[in-house]
């Protein structure tokens, strides 16, 4: 270490290196970037991604995903291309600064961001502080009792709630006042309208815990259910002569209805095929990994057992991306 001068003046750049790391890993964001402002070789460093990957991950971890990063990485090479006079011509859709996927009419807005003018050279920095802002919508999930719905969330920091958009015949209000707890990262990169391909269909057997996609309807996007896989009628349940894990047909099991409900139980073709029928369209599946998922249904779904639930698409309109 440098010897300390006379007159006792010291600076952190004297520091070696992992100590002043280590210091630095201990400031709130808010300090971060007060101390980036002391000098270039502190900007620097505040602004390093692996700082700021860590805060990152603290408050918003649970909440965006894959799909959310790619999508802001969408938003800075947009950024990049109209600094550069390169204008993406991706970037036409009603004015928006969304990225899309799919064909017309069943185009799906992936992400929007409100303001890309001032990125600065922090990928995460501007990422925590454009989710802080709430100038980024983001994809995410939304539990609604027996079913988790896609939408494009931002974050209010007033009510330390969120917002939150649904495609439905155009970009409507979902919501505002939206808890954490109700929230999760998408756990695929599929899009809503599309059917997710499943790789675990050959698998499947009784008693495991999966995730179903359903629609009400052909036009509209597919939300996610959640289901149970059960036994044939013809099984006894005895588990060392049960062959429902070879049969062509997967018996569906959805326990957040009551027995007798016509919604309990639901036949789908293990080929992964959209199946069809009274209820609806049935799609891919994905099957739960771990409890915390798991648990994480059985908490939302309890005042569900009763009887059959029609969720209803919003009919408020917002304002359109």
């Amino acid at each position: 270490m440098d010897k300390i001068e006379p007159s006792g003046n010291f600076s952190l750049l004297n520091l070696p290196e992992p100590i002043l790391d280590c210091i630095l890993k201990l400031l709130s964001p808010v300090e971060l970037v007060v101390m980036s402002e002391v000098c270039t070789c502190l900007r620097d460093r505040c602004r390093s991604d692996s700082l700021w990957e860590v805060h990152l991950k603290q408050k918003w971890g649970g909440v965006i995903g894959d799909v959310a990063y790619k999508e802001w990485q969408w938003h800075i090479t947009i950024a990049m291309e109209k600094r550069n006079n390169q204008p993406n011509q991706q970037n036409n859709h009603n004015g928006s600064l969304g990225s899309f996927s799919g064909t017309w009419p069943m185009l799906h807005l992936r992400s929007y961001l409100e303001d890309c003018s001032s990125f600065g050279n922090s990928f995460t920095m501007a990422l925590y502080f454009s989710l802080e802002n709430g100038k980024f919508w983001f994809p995410a999930q939304i539990y609604r009792g027996v079913l988790v719905r896609d939408a494009l969330v931002r974050y209010d920091s007033k009510t330390d709630s969120f917002q939150a958009r649904q495609q439905s015949g155009g970009w409507n209000a979902m919501g505002n006042n939206i808890q954490w707890e109700i929230l999760r990262a998408p756990p695929t990169d599929t899009p809503p309208c599309v059917r997710y391909v499943s790789d675990c269909l050959d698998d499947l057997k009784p008693g495991d815990h999966i995730e179903i996609q359903r629609k009400s309807r052909t036009e509209i996007p597919y939300d996610w259910w959640y289901a149970v896989v059960g036994h044939m009628e013809s099984c006894n349940e005895n588990h060392n002569f049960c062959s429902c894990r070879y049969s062509e047909t997967l018996v569906l099991e959805f326990k957040q209805y009551s027995e007798g409900s016509s919604m309990r139980r639901v036949k789908v073709l293990r080929n992964g095929e959209e199946h069809e029928e009274a209820k609806g369209w049935y799609g891919g599946i994905r099957k739960l990994q771990s409890e915390e998922e798991i648990q994480r249904w059985e908490k939302h779904f309890p005042l569900y057992r009763q009887t059959p639930v029609y969720i209803a698409s919003p009919t408020l309109p917002l304002c359109t991306l």
